[in-house]
């Protein structure tokens, strides 16, 4: 792209952003359509954004892992009908498995930027208690018969474990070290009301208990202790390091956000609360999935013109530690640097596949508000069959009193 291209490029912006609570596959949404827990978090943000006039938005991209059943349909357009948008609002689906959010928010952006969108609406929904992960896939022989990748390439697991003997320095013992402070730090967010703000309470049925509010996330477990991390199995490996309190859970839920011009927002009145700068999506060998953020955010400072030191908050999805890890060892950050994850992570509330990205956005833009001498801040995720993606986003808020 030309110098002269580069600056006719529309700023973007991110609106606002919300998601549902979380809830453990097939337990507490277990009685609630996928579909459903896209509508709720879509009315849920219109609800918070009153200003914002249906008839204006310009397109919806909703992203789902698993495009079948209640995932399927084009939740874009499907959703967004039963949301009430009107039917001259048109909307698509994407996937990019784990990143299916984060690509719907850029996929839009890049619209945004060039001019032929103006304020859109992005999502993203995974209920993996209806759609337990790799559900109804059917990979090509080839994959394995050329040896294109490793038999244990698709078991998001074993990957994790490939990542422990590519980096023995990383070990178990730290894993498990950065689990435990997910969990407190997710307990601590909870008790400062931090997380709530920006949950949509949405009704979810109980065979046994009836219909009921889900208002906070089901996963969290704050009674971890590293003695107790230290007993898990390791499914994944016999006496591996990967185990299901160092990783994130299988997990149901919904988070949309309003993408939008920032002449646009500002003229309808609607908050600022991250400016984008730029993104980027890398791949890896399948086998190491976890380390696509690496090569991910590289491309991406580059692209800004930025080194890590520019960064002042991460927001680094945790599908696995191990994953959180190597991205921290490779920029030479500490496991506990305060920068990172200040809300906790995936590990604590869940990681419903392709709902995650946006959970990031809006636990960054949070950050902003809290911290107006950040300028700059990151929201990284791994991908399925070795990808990363990494938007680097600018504080609005910058070099204002808090």
């Amino acid at each position: 792209m030309s110098t002269h291209s580069r600056d006719l490029l529309t700023s973007v912006v991110l609106v606002d952003a919300v998601r549902t609570p979380f809830g453990k596959a097939g337990s507490l949404y277990a009685g609630t359509r996928a579909d459903d827990l896209m509508v709720r978090a879509m009315r849920g943000l219109l609800e918070r954004n009153p200003q914002l006039p249906l008839d204006q938005i310009d397109d919806v991209a909703i992203a789902a892992a698993t495009q079948t059943g209640d995932q399927g349909m084009n939740l874009g357009r499907s959703a967004s009908l039963l949301a009430g948008l009107p039917n001259t609002v048109p909307g698509y689906s994407v996937d990019r498995w784990c990143a299916g959010a984060m690509t719907s928010v850029t996929t839009l952006a890049a619209s945004i930027a060039m001019g032929a969108n103006e304020i859109a609406i992005a999502g993203g929904v995974e209920h993996m208690g209806n759609h337990p992960i790799g559900d109804g896939l059917d990979p090509n022989p080839r994959f394995l018969a050329e040896r294109i990748v490793e038999q244990d390439a698709l078991a998001m697991g074993a990957t994790a474990e490939r990542l422990h003997d590519r980096f023995p320095h990383l070990t178990k013992e730290r894993s498990d070290a950065f689990a435990l402070a997910s969990q407190m730090k997710t307990a601590q967010a909870y008790k400062d009301g931090k997380i709530q703000r920006d949950l949509i309470p949405t009704a979810a049925r109980s065979a046994e208990l009836g219909w009921g509010i889900a208002t906070v996330d089901e996963p969290p477990r704050p009674t971890t202790t590293l003695e107790g991390l230290a007993t898990l199995k390791t499914p994944f490996r016999a006496a591996g390091r990967v185990t299901a309190g160092n990783s994130s859970g299988l997990n149901d839920g919904a988070t949309a956000a309003i993408i939008a011009s920032e002449e646009k927002a500002i003229a309808l009145g609607l908050p600022v609360k991250a400016r984008l700068v730029t993104f980027a999506f890398a791949g890896v060998e399948p086998e190491v999935m976890g380390y696509g953020p690496v090569p991910a955010t590289i491309k991406a400072l580059a692209k800004a013109g930025l080194s890590i030191e520019d960064i002042g908050a991460f927001e680094v999805n945790e599908a696995f530690a191990i994953q959180v890890l190597a991205f921290l060892d490779h920029f030479g950050i500490a496991d506990d640097d305060p920068r990172v994850n200040p809300f906790g992570g995936a590990i604590a509330v869940g990681h419903p596949l392709a709902s995650s990205g946006i959970r990031l956005m809006l636990n960054l833009a949070r950050t902003f508000e809290e911290k107006p001498d950040v300028r700059y801040g990151i929201t990284t995720m791994c991908i399925g069959l070795g990808m990363g993606g990494t938007v680097i986003w600018e504080n609005p808020h910058f070099g204002k009193k808090a």
